[in-house]
């Protein structure tokens, strides 16, 4: 059947994407399907049916759009084409989410363009473990995705420095981090990793998977779900079930 979608958040992309995902929660499980069907033949993508969205769900949709950037920037199959809409995506939503959240209209148009962009990147190349391991929280926990996202993001992206060093200063330089290209690829990478730490601080979003609920005794079953999740192959580091138990207890 013709898919015709209006999406009301402004964060998944769904009306743009060939994902979707189901929660299974017996057992407590969260499912990443991939279906070129899945598709929209058409979205009207208006910011007004998003302007009722509460301040913390913007900025929950909202970390978990500029996930999708970071984690499409960064992944094994990235390319000019798709790096150009992470890129713009990347700097449309850090100069947009923090007013949009707090309510400004205009701002919250632009919060609507950068998701769709960093939408229209992400479905043609992957994400990465920051998704991964997100999906099992929502499945264990009921955790906000975007939220999951925000939490998990910075400590994945210096998990993934040294294998992207480029691009991190790209990505700093996106985020609005001013001097990049005087700057060493180190401190580049350290600048982007603040930025994105200092927007979801600002935003008030959680910084600890303890303030979702997240139980020392469930890390074994959340790493090796997150480990099976079809989002965890596009990453550029690709990571053992060890490594990501220790991304889980790393705060």
């Amino acid at each position: 059947m013709p898919i015709i979608a209006v999406p009301t958040t402004a964060g998944t992309a769904a009306k743009v994407t060939i994902d979707y995902v189901l929660t299974d929660k017996q057992p407590a499980r969260t499912y990443v399907g991939v279906d070129s069907h899945d598709i929209p033949i058409l979205a009207v993508v208006d910011a007004d049916m998003m302007a009722g969205m509460p301040a913390a769900l913007k900025a929950s949709t909202g970390m978990d759009a500029l996930t999708h950037a970071i984690e499409g920037y960064t992944a094994l199959g990235a390319w000019g084409l798709t790096d150009a809409l992470h890129l713009k995506a990347i700097e449309i939503i850090a100069a947009s989410l923090p007013g949009s959240a707090a309510g400004g209209d205009a701002v919250g148009e632009r919060m609507v363009l950068g998701q769709y962009v960093a939408g229209r990147g992400f479905s043609n190349v992957g994400l990465g473990p920051v998704h991964a391991m997100a999906h099992p929280l929502g499945a264990f926990y009921d955790a906000a995705h975007g939220v999951a996202s925000a939490i998990l993001l910075p400590h994945v992206m210096a998990f993934n420095a040294e294998f992207a060093a480029k691009k991190f200063r790209d990505i700093a330089r996106a985020m609005g981090v001013a001097g990049t290209q005087e700057m060493t690829i180190e401190r580049a990478r350290t600048e982007a990793i603040r930025a994105v730490t200092a927007l979801a601080t600002a935003l008030g979003t959680p910084r600890s998977l303890a303030d979702i609920g997240a139980a020392t005794e469930d890390i074994p079953a959340l790493a090796a779900a997150a480990l099976a999740d079809v989002c965890a192959v596009g990453n550029p580091r690709p990571a053992t079930l060890e490594q990501i138990i220790a991304l889980y207890t790393a705060f």
